[in-house]
């Protein structure tokens, strides 16, 4: 017989292993040491277990039914707060605005329509965008719905089509009922594509090359989903924005004003002090526009009432929001950071105080140049007692304003920066303007309030519609791969600097600031890096160029929302045969070389010392 057809003989025991010297330890090593106890440490724990079930017993005696119940409205409110829905908010927001701007006809354009053919020229290039847009948007929701991976917010492109739809409903209501002050005109003319709004050739050209070129319906919609990335900076410009309406509602500018108006300083010195004070509430305003937007009526009226000619005042107006741009807390210098880990925001704000000096500078040699009247020495001995007496009625608004402060500061431990100032600027301005009302005799608060939120709602939706068509342009220059073209080196720091002043400027002539950031970040800011070039030096000569560009035609953005707020102003537009090319049009070419000089300076004056 097998003597293992049966059994295993060694599965219950190898016969060897008693034999085996090494079958349970090396003979020749060390002897394992003897496990020693800390007592104390084990005691120690052990009471820590005691007290830890003890102190749950204790706490599980007191669940009452209505602790257990705030406990739940508790939680609830937890996850409410901790719900993304940032980007909703946003795309309410601009949606809403875009509503509002749309339905009053104040998208941001070159000219008004004046004529009927205008008036459709506007209103049929509107709808002819809605409709891409909308159509994107469906076919990316379709996407996102048939998707096998998780996404995180699947119905934002449903909501975006919701609203284009509605703007495009709008847009067919206003051509069936067009406005009565309308001229019968119909022949072709050199305004017609003036009076087109700005983001309508943007959504055209976005449109068309996804569409024809790429065929992909959906490309639009995706670049909407890179404009809600950073939903705290476009929000906080709706925020920024309602402050500087708030602002526009108060007495504060004209107040200000009449501090500076007993030293009899000539028109011309008074538009550069203007500039420059009006560099801070800039930069706490987010964007050059948006100050603009909210005080660029007052001044021109000041600057006219004192003297100013018509194309001073309104070449003071535009440049009031160019100097802030680089100070501290300015939106864009955040979002830039936020893009660009090469860069912090200390560091740029930090350079940004040098070019400030620098612009500053120039603005006064250039219109100290336009005065054309005598400088005299302000009576500082009769004017020092008027403008102190003057001062008296702006001190209860900074003694409110620094009370919301400190009362954040102390009671939220929130104090005032980049990052906060969107969400403290409007309770701050909704104190001022309730003070503001109650010492205007006595005024009503609601109407103030209800106007400048009005006010808000259709400046917040002409400048996020701009935004996001911003940011469909920079995907089309992207995805087209325009950069590539570039060189990937040039060989001379000065000739990179050159391309990158160049394209900069053109940038900024055709898109809004924050869109701008975004498409530089993407596309040339590894060419400035892979060629040297520092990347604060780099983005303060954006910053420079972009704003230059805002200045510069056909464009000129400042100029166009500078006009939005104070009006056709026909003695700006009359023109005297005497007159040379450059007195003609000074109000657009003073600007413009202050901010190519800071440019030309700010660009090839560092590159002296790499």
């Amino acid at each position: 017989a097998d003597p293992s057809g049966e059994a295993d003989p060694f599965g219950e025991a190898d016969p060897f292993g008693e034999a085996d010297p090494f079958g349970e330890a090396d003979p020749f090593g060390a002897k394992p040491a003897v496990p020693r106890v800390n007592c104390a440490a084990l005691r120690n724990l052990t009471q820590t277990c005691r007290d830890r079930h003890a102190s749950y017993a204790a706490v599980t005696e007191r669940l009452t039914p209505g602790v257990r119940r705030f406990r739940s409205l508790e939680l609830a409110l937890s996850d409410l707060a901790q719900f993304p829905f940032s980007k909703h908010l946003l795309v309410l927001l601009a949606l809403l605005g875009a509503l509002s701007t749309t339905a009053h006809r104040m998208h941001i354009a070159l000219r008004n329509p004046t004529t009927v053919l205008e008036h459709w020229a506007a209103q049929g290039g509107q709808l002819v965008v809605h409709l891409l847009w909308m159509t994107s948007c469906l076919s990316d929701y379709q996407v996102q719905i048939q998707s096998t991976a998780e996404i995180d917010n699947p119905t934002l492109p449903l909501f975006w089509a919701v609203g284009f739809a509605l703007l495009s409903l709008i847009n067919l209501i206003h051509l069936v009922r067009r406005p009565s002050d309308l001229g019968s005109e119909m022949g072709l003319s050199w305004r017609l594509p003036m009076v087109v709004p700005l983001y309508v050739y943007m959504g055209l050209i976005a449109g068309l090359y996804f569409q024809l070129i790429e065929h992909h319906t959906s490309g639009q919609a995706i670049y909407l989903h890179k404009f809600v990335q950073h939903p705290g900076i476009y929000i906080g410009i709706g925020l920024y924005i309602w402050a500087g309406m708030m602002l526009s509602r108060t007495r504060l500018a004209t107040l200000a004003f009449d501090v500076l108006l007993p030293f009899s300083l000539p028109p011309a010195l008074l538009a550069w002090l203007v500039i420059v004070l009006a560099a801070f509430p800039t930069a706490y305003s987010g964007a050059s526009g948006i100050f603009v937007i909210a005080a660029g009526a007052v001044i021109f009226e000041r600057l006219r009432a004192v003297g100013a000619s018509p194309r001073m005042a309104l070449a003071a107006t535009a440049m009031s929001g160019s100097l802030g741009v680089v100070l501290r807390p300015c939106l864009v210098v955040v979002l830039v950071a936020v893009l660009n880990k090469q860069v912090t925001t200390d560091e740029l704000f930090g350079y940004g105080l040098w070019v400030f000096g620098l612009t500053a500078a120039l603005s006064l040699i250039a219109f100290l140049a336009w005065n054309r009247e005598p400088l005299r020495v302000p009576p500082f001995r009769r004017a020092l007692p008027r403008s102190a007496s003057a001062m008296r009625p702006l001190l209860p608004y900074i003694g409110l304003a620094l009370t919301v402060l400190v009362f954040y500061a102390v009671v939220f431990k929130t104090t005032v920066n980049e990052h906060t100032a969107p969400m403290v600027l409007p309770a701050v301005m909704l104190v001022l303007l309730t003070y503001d009302r109650w010492a205007s005799s006595g005024a009503e608060l609601w109407p103030a309030l209800k106007g400048s939120t009005g006010e808000t709602s259709h400046h917040v939706g002409a400048l996020l519609v701009v935004m996001f068509a911003s940011v469909a342009l920079g995907g089309v220059v992207e995805r087209a791969e325009v950069m590539s073209l570039v060189p990937e080196s040039f060989g001379s720091l000065w000739l990179t600097m050159t391309v990158l002043v160049v394209v900069m400027v053109l940038v900024g002539m055709t898109m809004d600031a924050l869109g701008a950031v975004v498409l530089v970040s993407v596309t040339v800011a590894k060419v400035a890096y892979d060629n040297g070039i520092a990347p604060a030096h780099f983005w303060m000569v954006v910053l420079v160029g972009f704003e230059l560009g805002y200045l510069t035609p056909p464009v000129s953005l400042n100029h166009l929302l500078a006009r939005q707020v104070i009006g056709e102003d026909s003695e700006v537009e009359r023109i005297d045969p005497k007159e040379k090319l450059w007195e003609r049009y000074e109000h657009l070419l003073v600007p413009m070389a202050i901010m190519a000089t800071a440019l030309v300076i700010v660009a090839y004056g560092p590159l002296l010392f790499y």
